[in-house]
């Protein structure tokens, strides 16, 4: 899955909620299907509307990255791309389980499935998606689109070559 710069990015430092949700999603809605855009917000309630927002739009939370102090920069993907329309043939909520946990059950699943049928693994493991990145390059799996959906829980979509 391919990563590509975020489109523009607008820093709401020192702006309160709902301020950053605000103003992320103007510029979310004026972007086209798939293009992202990355948000610094100090607000502590901003990730939570992030998450939420997210979920009833469609639109994806990619990445979190703290930066200094109590800063922290989204990367937010708007809904309509290629990653968006993907529907799993079968959920395998790995949350709780730490790692390789995710790994060894996902494989099992996907040994057991049909070439081109999708597995949603989701897991809330910190080493989950290092893991699943490195796992997916090194086996005939394919990750066709990952994203975070709440704090520290990720979800993966795994397609079996």
């Amino acid at each position: 899955m391919a990563r590509s710069d975020p489109t523009v990015t607008l820093d709401m430092t020192g702006m309160t909620c709902p301020a950053p949700l605000l103003g992320a999603k103007k510029v979310v809605d004026s972007l086209p299907a798939g293009k992202t855009m990355r948000l610094v917000s100090d607000c502590p309630g901003t990730s939570d509307d992030l998450y939420v927002w997210a979920r009833y739009t469609g639109n994806e939370i990619v990445s979190s990255e703290r930066l200094d102090g109590n800063r922290v920069a989204y990367t937010i993907r708007r809904a309509g791309g290629a990653a968006s329309r993907v529907t799993a043939n079968v959920t395998l909520d790995m949350c709780g389980v730490s790692c390789p946990g995710p790994i060894l059950e996902a494989k099992k699943l996907l040994d057991g499935m049909k070439s081109g049928e999708i597995l949603l693994l989701i897991s809330n493991c910190p080493g989950s998606p290092a893991d699943v990145e490195s796992w997916t390059q090194a086996t005939p799996v394919e990750l066709v689109s990952r994203q975070e959906t709440a704090r520290g829980v990720h979800e993966f979509y795994l397609r079996k070559k």
